[in-house]
């Protein structure tokens, strides 16, 4: 199941030209969105996190745990995104359990992702502190 199956007759949609700021860090999240056409940078403090592109989703997780958001997103390229509101979101869970399935996934992906990143960062700080030591 794609995400942008879901949503081909909808007609509602959100066009970003590249550059343009879809949301930042910090501020109250309303919406998700499944990317329709283009790429998105997601970055964290500046940090380059990753670019995602056609049918991924982002901006989930401001949805589930009603937080604030924890990364920016911008537009890498032209692009067209699906917002999808709380009451949506919680209908296509309801409604369209291979889409609460796909959403888990893409989370548990990137969870594997920053625990590996997190490992090096320990991996590399280990080293230096090492080098350091054998250094006086």
């Amino acid at each position: 199941m794609k995400f942008d199956n879901i949503f081909t007759d909808d007609p509602s949609s959100k066009s970003f030209a590249a550059g343009s700021v879809i949301f930042e860090k910090g501020t109250k999240g309303e919406e998700m969105y499944v990317i329709r056409e283009g790429e998105v940078d997601i970055l964290i403090e500046g940090c380059h996190l990753e670019t995602i592109s056609r049918d991924d989703i982002f901006g989930e997780l401001c949805l589930i745990d009603q937080e604030s958001r924890i990364a920016s997103a911008v537009a890498r390229t032209d692009c067209v995104v699906q917002a999808i509101n709380k009451r949506r979101f919680l209908f296509l869970v309801q409604e369209t359990p291979l889409f609460a399935i796909r959403v888990m996934k893409v989370l548990a992906d990137r969870l594997r992702r920053v625990d590996v990143l997190l490992a090096k960062w320990e991996l590399e700080k280990t080293s230096r502190e090492r080098q350091n030591l054998a250094g006086r």
